[in-house]
């Protein structure tokens, strides 16, 4: 599915409505350049999710931790790392135990690690500086989801 954004507020939208058909365990992939709109995708997401705390890009921190709403939300950034072994040494297996869902940035860096992900790749358009395309494919919770 394709979808054209031309506001932060429609990307935020966009995150949201699908987190609505999220269930325990999904993953979010995403792939997308610098200040592309992972980050206010994933603040609709954690929205979607009924999650209250502030959502912020865990550049430095690798992940962020939302519980606060219907399921956790594990937000990670994952730019400085090197391949799926980094990933799994900071603990993803326990994360995907948690029953929540995870939303990666830069998932290509370890894509091996997210077989049966939602792939969610945001890309800006030449009609203007906050048009985004944000394609999203996989995953059996799309099927429902209808915008």
């Amino acid at each position: 599915m394709e979808f054209i954004t031309s506001t932060v507020t429609q990307t935020e939208e966009l995150g949201r409505r699908l987190a609505e058909q999220l269930n325990a365990g999904d993953v979010i992939a995403y792939t997308g350049d610098l200040g592309a709109g992972k980050t206010a995708f994933t603040r609709g997401l954690a929205a979607g999710l009924g999650i209250t705390e502030r959502v912020t890009s865990p550049t430095y921190t690798i992940v962020n931790e939302y519980l606060s709403g219907r399921l956790p939300l594990f937000h990670f950034d994952i730019y400085r790392l090197s391949s799926s072994d980094d990933l799994y040494d900071i603990g993803l297996d326990d994360y995907l135990a948690r029953g929540g869902v995870c939303a990666v940035e830069w998932s290509e860096i370890a894509a091996d690690a997210f077989p049966n992900a939602i792939r969610v790749d945001i890309t800006r358009t030449p009609q203007g500086e906050d048009y985004r395309k944000i394609t999203i494919l996989g995953g059996d919770t799309l099927e429902n989801f209808g915008l």
